[in-house]
């Protein structure tokens, strides 16, 4: 991973257009080709990203771009959507570089891991003609919760969070883009599994073709007494 700080301006051309005037940020450049724009604010969150597969390069200002302070460019394309993030760099303050390795994924808390093992064996409720084919099924950034077979076969992959929002849906995401490069797997299909998904979610979730799946974790454990229920 490489962080760098840096004064620089942001453009983002695609489905939306967005710019960030000149400021001090902090630029992430993963591993997985992912690139993140961040400040000292907004939490976790980052101001702009692009998610891989994508390619960057970098080039040099021209003469009204150096005039006005840019140093270099940097541009980042996205593959599949040829969306782009432009950074006008106007000066480094830090760059460094970090092996960290692979990362053997988010350790699941007791709901989650719960939630994972009853849709396994009610596999059903993702859809008629549904099969598991394993739990924790292995990719390179890490594994999906499930991996299914619809009625036709096809592969399908589902992530299951307690609270599905915005930050899950781009790990399946990724998940994904890795899976469907697999000619023994493709064409996969994504699933996100939550007991609550967040309006937003939902929306990016749909965006990408992704579908979104509701769990009731009373009812999957048996404890939903329905005679007692006004509905």
């Amino acid at each position: 991973m490489r962080l760098v700080i840096a004064r620089c301006s942001v453009d983002y051309a695609g489905r939306l257009s967005a710019h960030l005037p000149l400021a001090t940020r902090l630029l992430l450049l993963k591993a997985d080709g992912s690139v993140l724009v961040h400040s000292d604010s907004l939490s976790y969150k980052p101001l702009n990203w692009m998610s891989p597969p994508c390619t960057a390069s970098t080039i040099e200002p021209d003469q009204d771009q150096a005039d006005a302070g840019v140093a270099e460019i940097w541009k980042i394309s996205q593959a599949k959507t040829a969306d782009l993030l432009v950074i006008s760099i106007h000066e480094i303050l830090h760059d460094s570089a970090h092996e960290l390795g692979i990362d053997p994924g988010l350790q699941k808390d007791g709901v989650e891991a719960h939630l994972q093992k009853l849709l396994a064996e009610q596999i059903e409720l993702v859809g008629d003609g549904h099969r598991l084919v394993r739990r924790e099924y292995m990719t390179a950034i890490g594994p999906v919760d499930i991996l299914a077979r619809d009625a036709d076969g096809r592969s399908v992959a589902i992530e299951i969070k307690r609270r599905g929002d915005i930050d899950g849906v781009e790990q399946l995401t990724r998940y994904l883009e890795l899976m469907n490069r697999d000619p023994h797997l493709a064409p996969v299909a994504g699933v996100f599994a939550a007991q609550e998904i967040k309006p937003q979610a939902r929306t990016l979730a749909e965006d990408r073709g992704i579908r979104c799946l509701v769990l009731d974790y009373d009812a999957m454990r048996g404890l939903d007494d329905s005679d007692s229920r006004l509905f």
